[in-house]
């Protein structure tokens, strides 16, 4: 084909090129709309009664009076036409025939009638030809022509014209916009053709108006048909039977073909506007699978925030909308502010959609329910790298499932790692109890809202209560943890602040006390101008700057406070209250000036530098006094700190090592791990060995050419042991290691570490384990009996059960955790004093773990659980007791804390900091201490708060409390007839009879079919026994049968929980065990616990609580001058922990 030629180079001008080819079509649809519009003004402008051809027609148009039955067709066949109309249409009909005479040419390829036969060729046909033979022939200038057919040429102008536009500007719009356009157009074209038909056919019977046609046929097409305007000759009535019946074949069609799109638009979610994108706000969610748990999770702590509520949510998922997730979308709350789209992040188009370039940010989510979670996390990096690409400046925030998938996202602004989050929790949960539980409730936005008022009363330590979970719990444990639920971590600046503005220039310690003592709110941490590290209880050596960014917690953040709305008031008060003594601080606080009971501290200011704060109870001077509670300094005094302690004032046993720890080779050093597992882990000091241990010493219960060991009980550890049941040995594993062998631990309170794996691990991971002291792996299952016993379930401090990445898929979603739970039910009732500690798939089932059916209490918190759900509660398990316990947890339940970092930036880093992912030098940590007896003097929370502040600069932040759970009156005699029936097995071993290993055998397997049956079936299957024992045995003394009798007795009225002991001691004895570390009847079950996060400062302590702290950094006091490393970080472990905390 040659392209120089002439038709070629039309061809390319008139066709190929799209631009050009656009302007065609343009100027193509704005003749047909000029000649449409020229036949208006023509019917407008004309006259039928001067509607004549020629002048000799005049006699048949003078009579006006219509006559049934015959038609006068001259004002049907005649118009009148001025001049100057006739030459704009003739003008018009000439270039539309020569530009379709043109196309026609250049389109042809071989077949004439294939042009010809066209309709859009023989309408231009009907309305350019008869103008041009006007032309040539005058009389004929006033004949009717059908101009107002070219709509339909525009009809079809417009869609070429469409095409085109959309091969420019190389943009496809949705196939949904193209078929509402040709509905319209078709519509407006019937429309318009029937009108024009009508009036023009009515020329010679009710001579209609075109305002009376379009009324007409509006009437008709509407199926109304009042009557009163009817078509009067037959012609007209054909017309209007022939384009009802053309618009019932056309216009279903039509509806059809929109129908199915807008279902297909539904399902596919459509486009969010542009003009929305730029007048309104919207973050973009993008998810592989859309769950309805994940969906109202995100919902509900997204639009906790008051300001987010002007805020559109724009999902983005590859999958169809499921029908839950679709009757909640419905739902007029979420209907307006959620919009689903289906599509992939890793198109452009789709991502166009969304407008990800003007959203807000970005939330990048994981499949967790996967079964293989490392292609979920591929799938994620993909994600976050198209979106990253398409719109650099839209913020991201992932989460991502396995850390050595990390790095490959560390530009997103926010990662929240699921598996080092998860380990790190679940160690901590072994030391510092509920752990898990205490972060779960810090990021989980409150959904409680109350007047100004009442949070200011409850600032105040009034009893009102701010959640609506307190308020409809009916006991005292249930107020006061429900109501400290809702404290949260806020921020503000130092000097914008009124709990903090006053004490710019003085210690943190001191400003964290005197705030809470005045306030009621808890200062953790602060962060500079200048740096964005967050410290965590910097230490009484900080001082406090303008400029410094305050973190607290507290049950609202102080801008939404009353003391905002009371700043004045409480100045004019300010102004009248002495000061004296050292700190300056008022005699009284600012809340008991607003009349308001604060604290019942009775003036509890420092009087003299001398004299004590609080005084100790006349009884403990009679042994010896201890010293008073000293009052918080402003600045940090080096000579009275005793957070010196820490380094100068070191245990025994941390300076000087005992003879068998030499022997044994458990002296440690302190440093960096030397290998990890994965790239991107934070470094933290730990507790190593000088050598790292050979593989083969590794495994628990196998020996090898250094040890001959094969049980826990073997190796005689000195502290009890933690169990780490999990399915294979994930990189994140070494993250619930590294918390357990921070430096901060106390080389004494260390506990050995056993990893009960299912598959053996491999070689890399035994290369970062290997040089931890006291780590083990054993391969082997929760199911098996025999694999617990050897790991040293019987030993065992906490029994940690990890989720099963093989399991976290089923065909129905909650049925995910039944293993677990199964395998954790039979751990509960085999070692019902261990303390399990469970990760489930989804919360809701949490509420089966250590279930009792005959629990009247536990039914009643199911009572509670359900009423809240039905209210819309996050948190509606939050009064189960293992929950409250801190015995259960799920990794969805810490999605809210990626949710909260739209609004709060520094939670991921102040999470990270609490579980010791992250150490920043000069940052505190997480730790925990117990109240003994001998520290009941304390009293109240405030008095520990200032004996903690005062003495070792720590700031206590909540209290876990374990009181008694009180029994119904058929519970508690269930448990007295229980608890009297006891069965001597050591008595029938001394019988000397040659059958003694048969008898055993039945009763070991009766003992085990037992855990599984009915009592009724026990009793039969126990009678038998015995029946079949005195056959076999047939002579004995009366001694004898006196025993077997009483034997026989006891089985028949001894208990499950018997039974259950004594198979776990058959298999012990079995195994070589000895069963004398298995307490049968050690049951905790009739106990609960519960956190108090920033209790009010009247709080009672009572004994055995365990108060959480955030001890300073002990390395942010050692001189730089330290003469070696390993002597400086010697001298930072210092006290106990938790009970040589010095009070």
């Amino acid at each position: 084909m040659n392209e120089n030629t002439f038709k070629e180079r039309l061809k390319l001008f008139f066709i190929k090129n799209q631009r050009s080819s656009l302007r065609i079509r343009l100027f193509n649809f704005s003749l047909k709309l000029l000649s449409c519009f020229l036949y208006i003004i023509r019917v407008l402008l004309d006259d039928p009664a001067q509607a004549l051809g020629c002048k000799e027609l005049n006699r048949s148009c003078s009579n006006q009076n219509y006559t049934p039955g015959t038609i006068d067709w001259s004002p049907i066949i005649w118009v009148n036409r001025s001049l100057p109309l006739w030459g704009l249409q003739v003008s018009v009909a000439l270039i539309s025939l020569f530009e379709t005479l043109l196309l026609s040419y250049l389109s042809y390829k071989g077949n004439i009638w294939e042009q010809i036969l066209r309709i859009p060729f023989l309408l231009e046909i009907i309305n350019a030809v008869p103008f041009i033979i006007t032309i040539f022939w005058p009389v004929l200038r006033n004949l009717f022509i059908p101009v107002f057919l070219n709509c339909w040429l525009a009809k079809h102008a417009l869609e070429n014209m469409i095409n085109d536009l959309h091969r420019a500007i190389q943009r496809t719009q949705s196939a949904m916009f193209n078929q509402v356009l040709i509905l319209i157009s078709t519509l407006l074209c019937l429309i318009f053709t029937c009108i024009c038909g009508i009036q023009h056919l009515e020329r010679a019977g009710n001579r209609l108006t075109l305002f009376d046609s379009l009324y007409f046929c509006i009437v008709t097409f509407s199926t109304v048909g009042f009557g009163d305007v009817t078509p009067k000759i037959w012609p007209s009535k054909l017309l209007v039977v022939i384009m009802i019946c053309v618009a019932l074949v056309v216009l279903p069609i039509q509806f059809e073909q929109l129908a199915y799109l807008w279902m297909e638009r539904q399902k596919s979610g459509g486009n969010y506007s542009r003009h929305r994108a730029q007048t309104e706000k919207h973050v973009v969610l993008c998810v592989s699978s859309l769950k309805i748990d994940l969906l109202m999770d995100f919902l509900n702590e997204f639009y906790a925030h008051p300001r987010l509520q002007d805020y559109y949510v724009v999902i983005l998922c590859p999958t169809e909308m499921d029908a839950q997730v679709r009757r909640v979308l419905q739902i007029p709350m979420w209907s307006q502010r959620v919009i689903y789209l289906q599509g992939s992040a890793l198109k452009d188009q789709d991502l166009l959609r969304a407008k990800m370039d003007d959203a807000e940010a970005c939330f990048i989510l994981s499949s967790r329910c996967e079964v293989d979670r490392t292609a979920a996390d591929h799938q994620t990096i993909l994600r976050a790298w198209a979106v990253k690409d398409f719109a650099p400046n839209c913020p991201l925030y992932v989460q991502i499932l396995k850390p050595e998938n990390k790095f490959h996202i560390k530009f997103a602004d926010h990662v929240v790692c699921e598996e080092e989050f998860k380990y790190a929790m679940l160690a901590l949960n072994c030391i510092c109890p509920a752990t898990s539980t205490l972060i779960t409730l810090l990021v989980h936005t409150s959904r409680g809202q109350t007047a100004p008022w009442e949070a200011f009363r409850q600032l105040t330590g009034t009893k009102q209560t701010l959640n609506r979970e307190s308020q409809q719990s009916p006991e005292q444990w249930q107020k006061m943890y429900g109501r400290c639920s809702g404290n949260e971590v806020y921020h503000i600046n130092l000097e914008e602040s009124t709990f903090f503005a006053e004490y710019e220039g003085k210690s943190f310690t001191y400003a964290s006390f005197h705030a809470h003592k005045k306030f009621g709110v808890c200062l953790i941490g602060v962060r500079k101008e200048d740096n964005k590290n967050i410290l965590l209880n910097p230490g009484p050596r900080y001082i406090m700057s303008s400029t410094d960014i305050c973190f607290y917690i507290n049950i609202t953040k102080e801008e939404n406070s009353a003391f905002k709305k009371h700043e004045k008031h409480r100045k004019k008060h300010e102004s009248k209250l002495s000061y004296h003594g050292a700190s300056r601080l008022p005699v009284h606080s600012i809340i008991a000036s607003m009349g308001t009971v604060a604290i019942d501290l009775q003036d509890t200011g420092c009087r003299t530098s001398r004299g004590p704060t609080l005084a100790l109870p006349s009884e403990g001077g009679k042994e010896g006094r201890r010293p008073s509670i000293a009052p918080v300094l402003e600045v940090a005094d080096s000579s009275s700190l005793q957070t010196c302690d820490l380094l100068s004032d070191q245990s025994e046993d941390e300076t000087t090592p005992s003879d068998d720890e030499v022997s044994a080779g458990l002296e440690y050093a302190k440093g960096y791990p030397p290998y990890s597992p994965y790239i991107g882990s934070s470094p933290t000091f730990c507790h190593l060995l000088h050598e790292k241990v050979p593989f083969c010493c590794l495994r628990l219960d196998k020996g090898c050419q250094h040890n001959y060991y094969e049980d826990a009980k073997a190796y005689g550890f000195k502290n009890k042991l933690i169990i780490v049941a999990a399915e294979t040995a994930g990189n994140g594993l070494y993250n619930f290691i590294v918390p357990l062998r921070a430096y901060y631990r106390p080389k004494k309170e260390l506990n050995p570490i056993v990893l009960l794996l299912d598959n053996p691990p491999d070689m890399h991971f035994l290369d970062a384990i290997c040089w931890f002291p006291m780590v083990y792996y054993m391969v082997g299952s929760i199911d098996n009996l025999d694999d617990l016993l050897r790991c040293g379930v019987t030993f065992a401090a906490n029994m940690v059960v990890v989720d099963k990445e093989s399991t976290m898929s089923a065909e129905e979603d909650y049925m995910a955790d039944a293993k677990t739970i199964v395998n954790v039910q039979t751990l509960f009732r085999l070692f019902s004093s261990l303390s399990i500690i469970t990760e489930l798939t989804h919360p809701a089932n949490m509420r089966f773990m250590q279930f009792r059916a005959k629990d009247c209490y536990s039914l009643a918190l199911s009572k509670l659980e359900k009423k809240e759900r039905e209210k819309g509660s996050n948190l509606a398990f939050m009064f189960r007791l293992p929950f409250a316990a801190g015995r259960v947890f799920s990794i969805s339940m810490l999605d809210t804390l990626l949710y909260q970092s739209f609004v709060k930036d520094y939670m991921i880093s102040i999470t990270r900091l609490l579980l010791g992912l992250d150490t920043t030098p000069g940052s505190g940590f997480l730790c925990s201490m117990k109240i003994t007896e001998e520290d009941l003097w304390i009293r109240t929370y405030a008095r520990l708060y200032q004996k903690l502040c005062s003495s070792t600069g720590d700031i206590p932040i909540g209290v876990y409390r374990t009181e008694s759970q009180k029994l119904t009156t058929s519970e508690s005699r269930e448990m007295a007839s229980q608890s009297q029936i006891s069965i001597n097995v050591e008595e029938w071993e001394d019988t000397k009879d040659t059958k003694e290993q048969i008898s055993y055998r039945s009763n070991h397997r009766n003992s085990t079919s037992s855990d599984q049956s009915d009592h009724p079936l026990l009793r039969r299957k126990s009678m038998q026994w015995a029946r079949r024992l005195s056959r076999r045995v047939p002579r004995h003394s009366s001694k004898t049968a006196e025993k077997i009798n009483q034997q026989r007795m006891n089985l028949y009225r001894r208990s499950e929980r018997q039974e259950l002991a004594e198979l776990v001691k058959n298999r012990m004895k079995h195994l070589g065990l000895s069963p004398a570390g298995y307490d049968e009847m050690n049951d905790h079950q009739n106990t609960l616990s519960y956190i108090l996060i920033n209790p009010s400062p009247d709080t009672r302590l009572e004994l055995n609580d365990i108060v959480y702290l955030i001890r300073p950094d002990p390395l942010a006091y050692v001189p730089n001058t330290a003469p070696s490393r390993k002597d400086s970080f010697c001298n930072t472990v210092g006290q106990d922990t938790r009970e040589e905390t010095q009070l």
